[in-house]
């Protein structure tokens, strides 16, 4: 069975950085897209950014300009690398793999921004 282990996140000041890791346990190129998405309490779960097999990407309008993800099929890898944070990108992230026969959720990392 699949997994995926998310990593890097934390406690970071507004205007910080963080680089968050999603490590697939089997291989990437197997789904169609790769994504992050992020949820706080009360909420439903959002989209910040995916990635297709082909390399198309898509990001929320919120996190434009500010975040990039990229993948690294090799490594098996899905990088969300995240500038200029700020306190409304508090949430926790997660990994999400998509297949035409599968949709799969990492355990999520906390992003905390804050002073």
């Amino acid at each position: 069975q699949v997994q995926l282990v998310e990593s890097g996140g934390g406690l970071v000041q507004p205007g910080g950085s963080l680089r968050l890791s999603c490590v697939v346990s089997g291989s990437i190129i197997s789904f169609n897209s790769m994504g992050w998405y992020r949820q706080t309490p009360g909420k439903d779960r959002e989209l910040v950014a995916r990635i297709s097999k082909g390399g198309n990407t898509n990001y929320a309008d919120s996190v434009k300009g500010r975040f990039t993800i990229s993948r690294d099929n090799p490594e098996n890898t899905v990088i969300l690398t995240m500038n200029s944070l700020k306190p409304e990108d508090t949430a926790v992230y997660y990994c999400n793999a998509q297949s035409f026969v599968s949709n799969i959720w990492g355990q999520g990392t906390q992003v905390t921004v804050s002073s």
